[in-house]
């Protein structure tokens, strides 16, 4: 069974999510602290987190920021759930790896549809078993592995469905709305800005084959289609 780990310190809103999300299918974890969410995740290893941004011991943004460092949690997709609108929150959240961000008062349904859709492209079908060579590029797509020049780079799940769907579209001039439908599976309510501070962060971690990903300006981003003499 799918199980959820719900990071909440209001136990009235706790009480409501488990309610839905188990009549929906799932099964759910809770804890009310920050710290005590971390441990459940390392010791359960959930197969996604909706994560408050405000806790009572730390902020959901640090959390965010850990579970999206370690080794053991760094693929667990994460849902921030939030009374904060504004955009530079949201901007900052997926900056820290954040797969989706949901605004108190929220719907339960859509909550719900989020959360599959967030599970859903992160499941991904069709997928090749094999790793991908490209230039100084290896991805492994089932075993969310990346190389760079023989070394390893740590993407998080959101990021590799970035860079595996530009891969996949080379040459092709994607637009961030497209990439916004493709990746983040849905019509969500955020900006195109939140493609851009996502290229940049990959564009980083990729390092010497950064420019694998171009800018195409006043559209959006292309996969170069011959590896780049570096």
């Amino acid at each position: 069974m799918t199980t959820v780990l719900v990071i909440e310190d209001e136990h009235d809103i706790q009480d409501v999510l488990e309610y839905n999300l188990r009549a929906a299918g799932f099964d759910v974890l809770r804890a009310t602290q920050g710290g005590q969410g971390l441990q459940l995740a390392r010791e359960s290893h959930p197969d996604l987190v909706l994560l408050d941004l405000m806790l009572p011991d730390t902020s959901g943004m640090d959390v965010c920021r850990t579970l999206k460092s370690e080794t053991s949690t760094r693929c667990v997709p994460v849902v921030m759930l939030t009374a904060k609108n504004d955009e530079i929150d949201r901007v900052v959240g997926f900056e820290l790896g954040a797969d989706d961000y949901i605004v108190k008062p929220f719907s339960v349904r859509e909550l719900v549809l989020r959360v599959r859709a967030v599970l859903r492209r992160n499941d991904g079908p069709g997928a090749p078993s094999r790793a991908i060579e490209f230039g100084e590029l290896r991805i492994d797509r089932e075993a969310h592995r990346v190389w760079v020049q023989g070394e390893e780079v740590e993407l998080t799940a959101l990021e590799l469905k970035l860079l595996v769907t530009l891969f996949d579209r080379k040459n092709r001039v994607q637009s961030r709305e497209s990439l916004l439908d493709t990746v983040w599976g849905m019509d969500a309510r955020i900006s195109t800005r939140t493609v851009d501070a996502h290229v940049k962060r990959l564009r980083e971690k990729l390092g010497h084959v950064r420019d694998y990903i171009e800018t195409v300006r006043g559209v959006g981003y292309r996969f170069v289609d011959e590896p780049l003499t570096l």
